[in-house]
């Protein structure tokens, strides 16, 4: 369900249109010169280019604050997507999965597997069941390369579209870039609506399909994609009608009776399919350890294949559309919602409301408040290590630095490569405390940076790395992270800053010339383009040093990490 044209917000039309310039600028000159796609889409876009392409707008996006970036929902939104992933028809495809800062109830597949789903949509999800239902779907656009035959069934119009992405850019220049590359990006895909429409539909359908026999392969109700759409057309008719009463989501994804009844159908078909097999693992434990590779820290691997979503009683995904819902939404009000709602209204009263009431405390600066919130909570749940890392994050908001580092220490224990774990207790760490504790939290997160592209992460290695005495590794670190963010002028100059100290040995020096080589091609080009962006202004004021052995050998090198 790709985005409507007329109702794609100008930040997204902007990093779309950035991303794209950004994945092919080691590739084209200042003229527009497509390949001929010929039999296929792969001509036009190979599965590396649509990596980068994925990867280049993730970045725009967070630059333009666009993106949820919180260590426990990454890997919530990711373990639900790579769990469907594993049960579709291309398990081994590279796929990632993200959260839009977004109210709007939408989500759309890009090119390189990138899947984002609103914070809107998660909201209003009834069950982990219905949001896999969605996210099913955008994997089906994918494995059924529906993306690619979008390319190549509008070859004609592609040359058009790559104008129409290059005047964004240009109308960039102007004094109110945003809305002209908005409008012009806009206006280009307008233009291609019609001629894929009737595709598109076909495509849905088939997205339909196959997402279903993903969720039913994965274990998940097979139904719940059906009755999601039901549910959002009902509202509809429930609605004033006209277009601002239509969510997004039925306008880039129009339902039909028809199209439900094919869902159910196929789904009604699958579930009694689920019936006939087995509930418990067919593997004893001794059967599983002579068949399999021991895993670290796991003592029973036949829990593995039990029941998902549930921890110690509480529901994990229920905890989580409370935490989406604080952290993409304001704080202080949100924290009065919570209080009103529950003081209201009995049904309210349920573990994940508390549970939110109490994020929404933290995040507002009233950490002993929070504290008093989760203690009931913990004390019914006290193995739920979603309810212990909130209590260590209020803890120390409220200044109890001592108890919340005693806490994050045991859940480190139990959990060493966790990411949101080491992040809460590194922040600890470095926040206040010695040169010791720097130095712990640094040892602790830099084993985390390899292969990682989560901004925070690196500045949080940046902070720690700063105050015990590794200013070279700190600032590393602090470019890693300005381009990750979006920022790869930010992150070019703090790279040659760092190149100008004295103090650097043989293995720091190359690794910094390596990285100002990686980011040397993309530098240029958005400024030979003239490219507006936040850290650089007017398009044209950034200079360049070239460096030595800096060639990308005829494509853009996106590497940044170690």
């Amino acid at each position: 369900m790709r985005m409507a044209p007329r109702t794609v917000t100008t930040r997204l039309a902007t990093a779309l249109a950035c991303a794209l310039l950004s994945f092919g600028a080691g590739a084209q000159d200042t003229n527009v010169r497509l390949p001929d796609l010929g039999s296929s889409a792969n001509a036009l876009v190979s599965p590396q280019e649509a990596q980068e392409y994925g990867a280049a707008m993730l970045r725009q996006m967070r630059s333009m604050d666009m993106v949820v970036d919180d260590a426990l929902l990454d890997d919530y939104i990711n373990d639900l997507g790579y769990r469907l992933v594993a049960a579709s028809d291309k398990p081994k495809d590279h796929f990632s999965f993200f959260i839009v800062k977004e109210d709007v109830i939408n989500a759309f597949a890009a090119p390189g597997g990138y899947i984002a789903v609103n914070s809107g949509l998660i909201d209003i999800t009834n069950s982990e069941s219905e949001l896999a239902g969605v996210i099913a779907h955008e994997i089906g656009h994918i494995t059924q390369n529906h993306l690619q035959r979008a390319f190549e069934s509008s070859k004609k119009d592609a040359p058009l579209m790559a104008l129409v992405l290059l005047g964004a850019i240009a109308a960039g220049a102007g004094a109110h870039a945003g809305d002209a590359a908005g409008a012009v990006l806009m206006g280009g895909q307008g233009l291609m609506l019609q001629r894929q429409i009737n595709f598109t539909r076909k495509d849905e359908v088939e997205a339909d399909r196959a997402g279903i026999q993903t969720l039913s392969n994965a274990g998940y109700d097979p139904n719940a994609m059906a009755t999601f759409f039901e549910r959002m057309q009902d509202t509809l008719r429930a609605g004033a009608g006209g277009d601002r009463d239509v969510p997004e989501l039925l306008q880039t994804h129009p339902v039909t009776l028809s199209r439900i009844s094919d869902a159910k159908s196929r789904a009604d078909a699958l579930a009694a399919q689920q019936k006939l097999r087995p509930t418990a693992p067919t593997l004893t434990k001794t059967q599983w350890e002579k068949s399999t590779a021991p895993i670290a820290y796991v003592k029973d691997p036949t829990v593995l294949a039990g029941a998902r979503g549930q921890k110690d009683g509480l529901d994990t995904y229920a905890l989580m559309r409370e935490r989406v819902r604080v952290l993409s939404g304001d704080a202080l009000p949100l924290s009065t919602y919570y209080a009103n709602n529950l003081d209201k209204h009995q049904e309210f009263n349920t573990p994940a409301n508390h549970y939110g009431y109490a994020l929404a405390l933290t995040r507002s600066g009233r950490g002993a408040k929070a504290v008093e919130e989760l203690q009931p909570l913990l004390k019914n749940h006290p193995d739920n290590q979603i309810v212990q890392l909130a209590m260590a994050d209020a803890k120390l908001q409220s200044g109890q630095r001592g108890e919340a580092l005693a806490m994050y220490a045991a859940l480190n224990g139990q959990s060493p490569r966790n990411r949101a774990i080491a992040l809460g207790y590194a922040h600890a760490l470095t926040e206040g405390g010695s040169h010791a504790d720097a130095v712990q939290a640094a040892d602790m997160l830099r084993p985390m940076l390899d292969n990682a592209d989560e901004p925070e992460l690196y500045r949080s290695y940046a902070r720690a790395s700063e105050k015990a005495g590794e200013a070279i590794r700190a600032g590393e670190a602090y470019a890693d992270a300005s381009y990750l963010s979006g920022r790869p002028f930010d992150a070019m100059e703090q790279l040659k800053r760092l190149l100008k100290r004295q103090d650097l040995d043989y293995y720091a020096r190359a690794r910094i010339q390596a990285r100002i080589a990686d980011l040397t091609p993309l530098v240029m080009e958005l400024r030979k383009r003239r490219v507006q962006t936040e850290d650089n202004p007017d398009g044209r004021t950034q200079q360049l040093q070239q460096q030595p052995n800096q060639a990308c050998a005829g494509r853009l090198c996106f590497s940044a990490g170690r």
